[in-house]
């Protein structure tokens, strides 16, 4: 069962910067693939960026490229979120969720144009860490 634990999250104004971190357990189980997503109350979650761990090919939302990094420590199974230029349409819950199958964001497996969240399901882990950016 996937577990996984998101940190870092915060009130910010607009224009700041917040990292996020997100831990996957167990250790020893090395995730090919590690999205973040958020969500908002009474929408639907939204894929905000991803990564394939086993060579760091990185997938970014439109929202999300040029303000966001997503990075990972294989060592310690967790991935970040470095976020940047924040805007008050980014306050939300995030999650990170992960993914045993390289079939979901290894490069050359994902049909042109789509993301790692529009081709395989991925299951959160834990509570998310809640983002709010105020005006």
């Amino acid at each position: 069962q996937v577990h996984t634990v998101e940190s870092g999250g915060g009130s910010v104004q607009a224009g700041g910067s917040l990292r996020l971190s997100c831990e996957a357990s167990p250790v020893t189980e090395k995730y090919a693939c590690m999205v973040w997503f958020r969500q908002s109350p009474g929408k639907e979650r939204e894929g905000v960026a991803g990564i394939y761990t086993r060579d760091g090919t990185t997938y970014y939302a439109d929202s999300a490229k040029g303000r966001f990094t997503i990075s990972h420590d294989n060592a310690k199974n967790t991935v970040f979120l470095q976020m940047t230029s924040l805007v008050p349409e980014d306050t939300a819950t995030y999650y990170c969720a992960p993914d045993r199958s390289h079939a979901c964001c290894a490069p050359g497996t994902l049909v042109p144009g789509r993301h790692p969240w529009d081709t395989c399901y991925y299951t959160y882990g834990g509570q998310g860490t809640q983002v709010t950016v105020s005006s």
